[in-house]
């Protein structure tokens, strides 16, 4: 295994250059907390230029899940989360985070601006979201059977409602029942196509790898000979109804079950979901508790609008997640500041 693949969760505050360093030096600091952020498959879909006095972020298309992700929507939604760790950073060093979201239609790849504004002291808050950002894992494995308390789940509500999107928290068996049945057809439907299993295949590595991406086998519970053979099973056998039991099982037994969504469904909205997921990850990962995702029917055209259907809202759903109390996991590979970082 690569050690310097799981270098960027090394990062540490003390480290910071100070305010009389050039702006340069800044960024590639601040960068360092923004690459912590998830992504589908760990594919890692950005990249930073330094746009005069403000860091500008990019989506790279070259990263995107072609089968999975056809719009280039869970792509945004990954560097809108990024967008959010880059803020925060800056928020907890001092000073206020200014900017905007598509600042350039003539450059629909850069997604943001975020320049370094005026001094302004983080509160607590603030402090408490930001030291959680080398901590947050997507856990896969097993949570325990209690659930995240009520009145934390409601400030998750309000903290969505903020960011410019909404979070519904699936109760009652009989929507959960209908929303697992949804993530089962999801599983199917994709497992059924030799071109989402090559797809899958190509980012998930063996646990030895020096790959500086993607989702190793240990990600999954996979030991180091199991791992070496993960991508060859995947590639060669339909495993659909195998896969779509065991998430069908999690989804409904899962402690917490949850949707977020925006009223729009365009890249700025992305963006905005992106932001409010990461907001909600870290204030999980701050208090403890796990996340990892159902998004297959989100994949699928035809299923997506099923989702908001079965939970009776409006708007569009852009992310489906379970939430609870799981065990400590390894992190997984990232790319290095200087990798994401262009001239």
């Amino acid at each position: 295994m690569n050690a310097v693949a799981f270098e960027p969760w090394l990062v540490c505050g003390s480290g910071h250059p100070g305010r009389d360093v050039g702006f340069l030096e800044q960024m590639r600091f601040l960068v360092g907390y923004a690459i912590l952020a998830p992504s589908p498959h760990n594919a890692q879909p950005w990249y930073f230029r330094a746009l005069k006095e403000r860091i500008g972020v990019h989506i790279d298309r070259t990263r995107v899940l072609k089968f999975c992700d056809p719009h280039d929507r869970e792509a945004t939604i990954g560097c809108g989360c990024a967008i959010f760790n880059l803020c925060l950073a800056i928020r907890h060093f001092g000073n206020a985070a200014v900017g905007e979201l598509l600042p350039d239609a003539a450059q629909p790849d850069l997604l943001a601006a975020i320049g370094i504004g005026d001094r302004r002291n983080a509160d607590h808050e603030c402090n408490s979201l930001f030291e959680a950002i080398p901590k947050r894992r997507t856990n896969r494995l097993k949570f325990e059977t209690r659930a995240p308390d009520a009145a934390f789940l409601e400030k998750l509500e309000q903290i969505a409602r903020a960011d410019g999107a909404w979070l519904h928290v699936v109760r009652g068996r009989q929507m959960r029942h209908a929303l697992a049945e949804l993530i089962a057809e999801g599983d199917r439907f994709q497992w059924h196509d030799v071109r989402f299993r090559r797809e899958l295949a190509g980012w998930v590595h063996s646990n030895r790898s020096d790959s500086h991406d993607g989702m190793p086998g240990y990600a999954f519970g996979h030991g180091d000979v199991q791992s070496l053979l993960d991508p060859f099973v995947i590639r060669t056998f339909d495993l659909a109804e195998r896969v779509a039991t065991r998430d069908l099982d999690a989804a409904e037994h899962s402690p917490a079950l949850l949707v977020l969504g925006t009223a729009e469904d365009s890249p700025r909205s992305w963006l905005h979901a992106g932001r409010a997921l990461q907001h909600i990850l870290l204030q999980a990962a701050a208090g403890g508790l796990s996340c990892s995702y159902f998004n297959q029917p989100l994949q699928v055209d035809a299923l997506r609008p099923k989702v908001t259907a079965v939970i009776g809202r409006t708007g569009h759903a852009q992310v489906i997640m379970r939430m609870g109390f799981g065990g400590e996991v390894r992190p997984t590979p990232r790319r290095s500041v200087s990798e994401v970082i262009r001239p």
